[in-house]
Parts: structure tokens; C-alpha cells; sequence
């Protein structure tokens, strides 16, 4: 580790001197890539710098502690345990830091919700998901747009709600919510009170790039028809809506919330490449090892990942255990508990799969 820490800093000083000596930069491209470098090398740089001076110090503790005067033996003994502690603490931080990036981490992301087993009681519970995920992303300063959306009818729930949140790191702290959400409470309909369970899946898709994604057009088969709004009332007397199908594997993907034929059918293309995408690294992650799988973070979206309970106000993540008794707090876009806890958890086991 300590070798390839000291390779990172040579790396970090070279670019401080690439870009203090303009006449050293091509183009302003060429900048900007140095730039993010810098900046994404500089908490490895810093901790590393950090880790190296409390090292120092520590040393220089321990050589107190031969010293004949009991006064400075004392201070130095315990100056040394808090260094001892901050030193584990920094060689800890450094490991998680080192541990291989998700490539995906840092795109914009395509959010799925769609009302599962549970009739309208799950497409009101997709509503509340989707509120819940606009506000945590208004929270973290992100941007929320409505790429698609289908009623439930009735009481306003969704059948389908698609949205893309653009915002730096949305992808590396979202994609822990692909999978099925679980909700238990009394419908507004129910005349004897009883509970009931729903289910909502989620899934989270990075978007995917130009280059990475390309689509023959002679393999999409391309419909227009006019939209229809909430309840299923004519909101559009043009053939605006559009419906892409991919041929080749079936998807089909809908948009219908622009006026503009043009723009559905740009937010309908996005969101296949995204499909296609998240398609291409399932496939690339299910020949590799289980213990792999685990550290790209593919885990099988039918599996149920949280209990929303209304009637006890918990909220219940089964991956890691964690359950807490602040329902409302979350349904409004409070999930950084949840989240950071399972950055943790998956951080820790990508660290006992590397030292394995």
C-alpha cells in the first residue's frame, strides 16, 4: 500500500506542476482532464500526508517514553494512545480510498419506480417513493426531471414513474436503492383496519455515454401516438407521445411528458441506452465470481432490500440490519442514514474480498 501511495503523490506533484505552468497544457480539454486528476487524487493525497505526519509523531512518543522524567513520560504515554487511534483511524480511511472506483459512480442517473404486487395500494406507495427521492435529491442539490410517468387512475398513485437526476456522485450513493421496497400500513380503503403488505421495485441505472451505447436505427421500430394525462383524460391533440422498441431484445421504452415529439423522443433514447447499458454489465458481471459481483454492487433486484412500516414509523433495511424509528423524516428525503450506512457496510466487504 505504502508503495502505491508514494506513486499517487509523485502523480499529484507532477500535475500541481502541470497546471501552475500553463504553457505546459495543450488545450483547455487537456486542462480540465489534469483538473479532475488533481482534484480526485487530492483526499488520497491528503489523508496520505496526514497518515505519514501522525506516524512521525507517533514515533517520536514512544522515544519519550524511554525518557527519565515521569511527568513526560505521563504526557507522552497518553499523546500516544490518541495517536495510535488517529493513526488506525488514517490507515483505515486510506484503504477505503485505494479500493477500486465504480466507473459508473459519478454519472447522472435514470430512477425506475413501478407499483409491484399490492394494486393501488402500490402505486400510492410509488408516489410516496418517488416524492421521497425528489426531495432527497433536491437535498443534495441535484437536479430531478420526470422522463416518464403512467397513472394508476383513481386515488393519483403510479403505475410507472421514470426520472432523471443529474447531480455530481448521484449514481455512487442511488445505486443502493435497485430493488424491491416493501410497504405495510392501512389503506385509506380499508373499513376494518387491517394491514396490508405492497410492493414497489426500484431500479437505478447510470446513464449511459455516446460511446459506450450505440444503436443502429434500423434496429429501433419508432411509434407516435397522443399523450394521455392523469386519469387517462387526451392532454395533447398532436401525436407527441413516442414508443421506441429495441428489436433486438424487446425493450420498449414510452415518453410522453414533453409537447415536442423531438424531445420524448430524445428522453425515450436516453433512457434505452441506459436499459442497454445496465443490460451489457449484468451480462459482463454474471460470468464472473459471486464475491466479484458483490464488490461491482450487482445484487438481484427481486430481492426484497427495506420494510417501510407505518403503523410502527420504522423503516427497515435488510442488508445491513438497520432499522429506524424516524418514518416520516425519510419519506421526506432524509435517506443519508440509510445510505451512508450502506456505503459502509459494502465498503467493508469490498475490503475483506480484497485481503481474502
Amino acid at each position: 500500500m505504502l508503495e502505491k501511495l508514494k506513486e499517487i503523490e509523485k502523480r499529484y506533484t507532477e500535475l500541481e506542476a502541470l497546471l501552475s505552468d500553463s504553457s505546459a497544457v495543450g488545450n483547455i480539454h487537456q486542462y480540465q482532464r489534469y483538473a479532475k486528476e488533481h482534484a480526485d487524487l487530492s483526499n488520497v493525497i491528503e489523508t496520505f500526508r496526514d497518515h505519514e505526519k501522525t506516524k512521525l509523531q507517533v514515533e517520536e512518543n514512544r522515544l519519550l517514553l524511554n525518557e527519565e522524567d515521569q511527568e513526560l513520560k505521563a504526557l507522552a504515554a497518553e499523546e500516544l494512545k490518541h495517536l495510535e487511534e488517529k493513526l488506525e483511524m488514517l490507515e483505515h480511511r486510506l484503504k477505503l480510498l485505494l479500493l477500486p472506483k465504480d466507473p459508473n459512480d459519478e454519472r447522472n442517473v435514470f430512477l425506475e419506480i413501478r407499483a409491484g404486487t399490492g394494486g393501488e395500494e402500490a402505486a400510492l406507495f410509488a408516489a410516496d417513493l418517488f416524492r421521497m427521492y425528489s426531495m432527497y435529491a433536491e437535498r443534495c442539490g441535484w437536479k430531478a426531471e420526470v422522463i416518464s410517468t403512467s397513472w394508476a387512475g383513481g386515488m393519483g398513485g403510479f403505475k410507472e414513474v421514470i426520472v432523471m437526476i443529474e447531480g455530481a456522485g448521484a449514481y455512487s450513493r442511488l445505486k443502493y436503492e435497485s430493488g424491491v421496497h416493501r410497504v405495510q400500513r392501512v389503506p385509506v380503503t380499508e373499513a376494518q383496519g387491517r394491514i396490508h403488505t405492497s410492493a414497489v421495485t426500484v431500479a437505478v441505472l447510470p446513464e449511459a455515454e455516446d460511446v459506450e451505447i450505440s444503436i443502429d436505427p434500423n434496429e429501433l421500430r419508432i411509434d407516435v401516438y397522443r399523450s394521455t394525462g392523469h386519469g387517462g383524460q387526451s392532454v395533447n391533440t398532436t401525436d407527441s407521445a413516442v414508443r421506441i422498441t429495441h428489436i433486438p431484445t424487446g425493450m420498449v421504452v414510452t415518453c410522453q411528458d414533453e409537447k415536442s415529439q423531438h424531445k420524448n423522443k430524445a428522453k425515450a433514447l436516453k433512457v434505452l441506452k441506459a436499459r442497454l447499458l445496465d443490460r451489457m454489465e449484468a451480462e459482463q458481471a454474471a460470468e464472473i465470481s459471486e464475491t466479484r459481483k458483490k464488490q461491482v454492487g450487482s445484487g438481484d433486484r427481486s430481492q426484497r432490500i427495506r420494510t417501510y412500516n407505518f403503523p410502527q414509523g420504522r423503516v427497515t433495511d435488510h442488508r445491513v440490519g438497520l432499522t429506524l424509528y424516524s418514518l416520516d423524516d425519510i419519506l421526506d428525503g432524509n435517506l443519508e442514514p440509510i445510505i451512508e450506512s450502506l456505503m459502509t457496510h459494502y465498503q467493508t466487504e469490498a475490503l475483506k474480498a480484497l485481503s481474502a
